[in-house]
């Protein structure tokens, strides 16, 4: 059965180009980002692991770890990183799952066999604090994704788990949000938006993004 929003994302024991991983011991008390790779050696999977290397930092201010899935061994996994390192200009700095049982694969839906019998497909998911499944993006094998996006979308989670609000179409990090429709008590709007809000509709309130 397929993964939800909000479902508990499985655990697992697996190698990695890192040594033996116990997912959700690795996770700890921060977010994670699971995505998977059709195969090592790759044109497009070689581009995605370097931006995610030189991405650390931001993946960092937002207590994320990264951890990337092929189901190639660790051996191909470790040359495979060299040359993501001498092409792409940067140094792997995350582990990458050697998933060659396919297990984490199974686990996680990860092969369509619509697509393709036995490669991964280009599967992501954001995962929180409580290991819950926050986000899952699914791109064919063809397609490199979008990893401004993967950020934009754990900012608005962060930020909506924590106020009463929701990010409108387009949204970027620093943009006005909506007030929650259910949130109905003038008083207590007037205390958790000091700033105020603009009612372009009852139902749609804009407001200054509130931890900024």
């Amino acid at each position: 059965m397929a993964l939800r929003l909000g479902d508990i994302a499985p655990d697992f024991e697996q190698e990695s180009s890192e040594g033996r991983i116990r997912f959700h011991d690795w996770l700890g008390e921060g977010w994670g980002v699971l995505f998977s790779h059709p195969a090592d050696y790759t044109p497009v999977c070689t581009t995605e692991l370097g931006l995610t290397a030189k991405l650390k930092e931001e993946f960092a201010k937002r207590k994320v770890k990264a951890i990337a899935l092929s189901v190639d061994s660790v051996e191909s996994h470790k040359g495979w990183i060299q040359d993501i390192n001498d092409t792409q200009s940067t140094s792997v700095n995350f582990p990458i799952l050697a998933d060659s049982d396919r297990k984490v694969s199974e686990l996680y839906d990860m092969i369509h066999p619509n697509a393709n019998e036995t490669l991964t497909v280009r599967s992501l998911f954001v995962i929180d604090p409580k290991k819950k499944v926050r986000l899952i993006i699914t791109y064919p094998a063809s397609t490199g994704r979008n990893f401004n996006e993967i950020l934009r979308v754990i900012d608005s989670l962060q930020l909506t788990d924590h106020h009463s609000v929701a990010t409108p179409g387009n949204w970027q990090d620093g943009d006005d949000v909506v007030i929650v429709p259910s949130l109905q008590d003038e008083e207590v709007i007037r205390q958790k938006f000091p700033k105020g809000y603009k009612a372009v509709r009852p139902y749609l309130r804009l407001t200054p993004q509130p931890n900024k």
